[in-house]
């Protein structure tokens, strides 16, 4: 039986490139980072204060192939790879964007929420959520 959603996978060109964006632009606390063998660097991030242990978060990897390498901005195709919630979607885009967040989709309201596409440093689009009525997803 399931507990928990541990890790997601997120191809990166460069450690310090993606970290400066998740951390510095997105906000996200560093949860793990270390090297290992091979020099294999272990990098991961979350949502600072969300509960849960181990906490969810994105594992950052390097590509080990050429086909993985294609995958680099283009983790869920065109769909949106990561889905953040706020209580508030426009103070926290107005935050983000402040820092260099590139908006991919004007905020719009529907079906019970709010919501905004923005990029990261990569492409990969990132659904930032505020739901304003129960049950919207």
């Amino acid at each position: 039986m399931l507990s928990a959603l541990g890790r997601t996978t997120l191809l990166v060109r460069d450690y310090d490139e993606a970290l400066a964006f998740y951390r510095d632009a997105l906000g996200l606390a560093v949860l793990h980072d270390s090297t290992g063998p091979g020099e294999q660097r272990y990098l991961h991030l979350g949502v600072p204060g969300q509960p849960g242990e181990p906490a969810p978060g994105l594992w950052m990897l390097r590509p080990t192939s050429d086909g993985d390498v294609a995958l680099i901005g283009r983790q869920a195709g065109d769909h949106p790879f990561l889905v953040f919630y706020t209580s508030d979607c426009a103070g926290t885009l107005a935050e983000w964007v402040s820092r260099g967040v590139r908006v991919k989709r004007a905020p719009r309201e529907e079906g019970g929420a709010v919501f905004v596409h923005v990029e990261d440093c990569y492409g990969n689009d990132i659904l930032l959520v505020e739901r304003i009525t129960e049950g919207a997803d």
